[in-house]
């Protein structure tokens, strides 16, 4: 199932008042059927532009497409006109915002809201879209369904919203699932709640995952494979055991330093805030100016993702230097 979704030189810039942007670089990136893969990185990375390129949501202008292919079961989402992707958004894939008090009506109740998803994407009368609905809040682990219907979002905590946001998200049979830091305004506990939710509904329902994080210590609980996003490109890919155990890329490692090992551990932040300046027009690594282990030949031109083993990919000059003796990097560690 290799062909499942897959995307293939993937370029999306948006107009500024500085010029014309580039926003997303992607090579290619390939998830299989019923995989969970992670795609990780700083605020303003390019997930979240991803996940609306994908949906077919991309605001143009300013965002314009320049190149590139979408594939979902064999089938180029880039080339689908709106009323076409109307099939595909919710019955196919769906997505899980971050922020549920900006997805959901204030105005309306959460069964309102429900049903309505239902019946407009399903030939179902009101009282089916009803029992539709309940069960899929029971779906989602909240108890008392027919009066969690009734309530409206303000009468919810964050994590029920949350649930809620699922519920609607999968409550007409998409197989592809786009989560976007659906933890990300959540305490931890409420974190763990989310996410073992996910990966019960994951088997449960057989779903493909697109799961979106800027947090790197989450990959290991819900995903199988992991990329590593860095001003729009995928600096680093591998199993998530592969990119954890062995960081190879410089901003993997500083991603991972970001993480505190102990509750009263004290990170760093000379590793991790370092800032230089790219002189104008500079043609070099997107990294080079935040990179402790960049030398000339960084600057000589983008690295591509290349092979180290197994199934991890690296897009880092020095980083395959490195391993080209031993299958491991030999800087950073």
């Amino acid at each position: 199932m290799e062909n499942y979704f897959s995307i293939k030189d993937l370029k999306v810039n948006f107009k500024t008042f500085e010029g014309i942007k580039n926003v997303l670089q992607l090579e290619q990136l390939t998830i299989s059927k019923g995989e969970t893969f992670g795609l990780v990185g700083e605020s303003g990375s390019g997930k979240t532009v991803l996940a609306y390129t994908i949906l077919g949501l991309l605001p143009i202008p300013p965002g314009s497409i320049e190149s590139g292919e979408i594939n979902f079961n064999g089938e180029n989402l880039l080339a689908k006109k709106e009323k076409e992707m109307q099939k595909f958004r919710g019955k196919k894939i769906s997505m899980i915002f971050q922020d549920p008090m900006s997805t959901l009506n204030p105005v309306f109740t959460v069964g309102e809201q429900i049903i309505r998803v239902i019946r407009n994407n399903k030939n179902l009368s009101y009282k089916e879209a009803e029992k539709k609905a309940i069960e899929m809040i029971e779906m989602v682990k909240l108890p008392d369904a027919k009066n969690i219907l009734k309530k409206y979002p303000h009468e919810l905590s964050g994590g029920q919203r949350q649930r809620i946001i699922i519920a609607i998200a999968l409550s007409c049979g998409a197989e592809f699932l786009i989560a976007d830091e659906p933890t990300r305004n959540l305490d931890v506990t409420i974190q763990a709640g989310i996410l073992k939710l996910l990966a019960d509904l994951k088997k449960e329902l057989k779903v493909t995952v697109l799961f979106i994080a800027n947090n790197l210590g989450l990959m290991s609980a819900i995903c199988n494979r992991v990329g590593i996003m860095h001003e729009g490109r995928i600096v680093e890919i591998g199993t998530v055991r592969e990119v954890i155990k062995n960081p190879i890329h410089p901003y993997t490692i500083t991603l991972l330093r970001a993480i505190p090992k102990h509750k009263n551990e004290e990170i760093d932040l000379s590793r991790i805030l370092i800032k230089g300046e790219k002189s104008q027009g500079f043609g070099g690594c997107p990294y080079y100016d935040r990179c402790l282990e960049k030398d000339e030949k960084c600057a000589e031109g983008i690295p591509k993702l290349k092979h180290i083993e197994g199934t991890h990919y690296v897009a880092c000059s020095r980083a395959i230097e490195g391993s080209a003796v031993n299958g491991r990097a030999t800087f950073g560690s």
